[in-house]
């Protein structure tokens, strides 16, 4: 019995598509990441990315921004703070909590690797014209938006 279900046109579906795209820039931002000595893995590349890019903000909501469970999140801000790369601050209107900041040396490894991540976006979009890839933007956004919208 055959149990392999595959699309009549035989290409492969939106999720396998996104994920192979995803997979690869993964490896590609690890791969640049290793070539300039940081010692990050792409979570944690992407950690400090969202910080530099939002600012300070709660760990569940970096959490929610690198789409991680709270273990894991917890090992990953234990990791960067150790590399000195961030630290949990008190937050200001409640004591309970903590906000999570880049330090200044993560700061100045966020600036000397931006060049870099976006020359690997470039990389990726590289076939792509300037409309095709204000298109793809925004069709991905608008996937983005369907799956987020509760019916």
């Amino acid at each position: 019995m055959n149990t392999h279900i595959c699309p009549s046109d035989g290409r492969d579906s939106l999720g396998a598509l996104i994920g192979m795209v995803r997979g690869e820039i993964v490896r590609a931002i690890e791969s640049d990441l290793a070539a300039q000595g940081a010692d990050l893995k792409f979570t944690q590349f992407h950690m400090l990315k969202r910080l530099a890019m939002l600012g300070p903000m709660s760990a569940s909501e970096l959490a929610r921004a690198v789409d991680l469970d709270g273990g894991a999140m917890t090992r990953q801000l234990d990791q960067l703070e150790t590399k000195g790369y961030l630290r949990r601050q008190p937050h200001e209107q409640d004591r309970r909590a903590l906000r999570i900041e880049l330090t200044e040396a993560g700061e100045a490894l966020w600036r000397h690797l931006h060049e870099s991540n976006v020359a690997t976006l470039e990389r990726a979009q590289r076939t792509l014209s300037a409309e095709e890839r204000e298109r793809l933007h925004d069709y991905l956004e608008r996937v983005l938006t369907a799956l987020r919208e509760k019916d």
